[in-house]
């Protein structure tokens, strides 16, 4: 079993199965006579996100990537494994899980993920950089000689890594993903139209208009959306363009650019030749944000494409890692 435990969605792989499980990265707990429960996870928890009474709370347990609520990451592990086994647990099949970690996670990070997993009932469990497991997805040959770029974008994290030999040559790992779009996104609404809206409204934002580049005639596509005025306090509708979702997450786009360029700037001259190439392969599900492959292209100058099924490649490749010998050395011991 693989898990590509993501920040905003947990995807899970099994052996003959493929992926089996896509769902939120939340989980629900409700607090009867001071003693919390869990409510729901996934799907369902995410429906309640900002709608919840008083006793009950959504909590997001990973952040950036990693594990920020270990106790609430493990009960959401456990119910996953459980569902992908299509039964509860009581006598369960002890899987051997591979875990995607960024390349940037430190080993208190990575502790509590190997924690967590293994009290929810993993007899062993490795460890996959997520640009690895995303190269393999993606299908690059990072078996062979030759130096293959990605850049996985994820709800948390981007991962931007040089590879060759089944090993990476270069690999960074920076803070930024859907959600740094989310929030900016969010802020630039309160300031423009003093109307506060919540994450998920920002996200539905996003998907339905965001665009990395400036619309041609000036304006683009209009949404209409709604929130609570900040001036009144009354519950408000607006209509937002494209342009002004394209110019507040301008920054991160541009973060993400130079994180490549930085990347570039440190690769051995012989994989640089080769990244001309090959190009630049993105994966994740910030690789779907509208024009964000020309940015990419514009400003590094190499041809760039999207993985296909970019949102599965992580979960796919960590499969693959798991089952197919010739991965052999990919996969770190926790």
């Amino acid at each position: 079993m693989a898990i590509d435990l993501g920040t905003v969605n947990t995807l899970v792989y099994v052996r003959d199965r493929g992926i089996v499980l896509n769902e939120p990265s939340v989980v629900a707990l409700e607090t009867l006579g001071g003693i919390p429960r869990v409510r729901a996870i996934g799907s369902d928890a995410k429906l309640m996100m900002g709608k919840t009474p008083d006793n009950v709370s959504t909590i997001r347990p990973l952040r950036g990537g990693v594990i920020a609520d270990i106790d609430v990451a493990e009960l959401m592990i456990k119910h996953f494994i459980d569902k992908a086994h299509d039964r509860p647990s009581r006598l369960p099949r002890r899987p051997e899980i591979a875990i995607c970690v960024p390349s940037g996670s430190t080993p208190v990070e990575r502790r509590a993920i190997q924690h967590a997993a293994s009290q929810a009932g993993a007899s062993k469990v490795w460890f996959i950089e997520e640009s690895m497991a995303a190269a393999i997805g993606a299908g690059m040959p990072v078996t062979e000689p030759v130096g293959a770029m990605v850049v996985d974008i994820g709800g948390g994290t981007t991962e931007v890594a040089v590879l060759s030999l089944r090993g990476s040559a270069y690999s960074t790992s920076v803070r930024i993903g859907g959600d740094k779009l989310d929030e900016a996104i969010a802020l630039a609404v309160r300031r423009k139209h003093n109307l506060m809206i919540g994450e998920v409204t920002a996200e539905r934002i996003k998907l339905a208009i965001g665009t990395a580049r400036m619309p041609e005639d000036g304006c683009g596509q209009v949404i209409r959306t709604k929130g609570r005025d900040l001036v009144n306090g009354v519950p408000k509708e607006i209509e937002i363009s494209q342009a002004e979702i394209a110019e507040a997450i301008s920054e991160s786009v541009n973060q993400i650019v130079e994180t490549v360029l930085n990347a570039l700037e440190n690769t051995a001259p012989e994989l640089a030749a080769d990244i001309v190439d090959q190009g630049i392969v993105m994966t994740g599900g910030g690789a779907l944000l509208d024009h964000l492959d020309v940015i990419l292209s514009r400003g590094t100058g190499l041809p760039v494409t999207v993985a296909d099924n970019p949102l599965l490649c992580v979960a796919n490749g960590a499969g693959r890692a798991l089952e197919d010998p010739i991965y052999k050395g990919v996969l770190i011991a926790a």
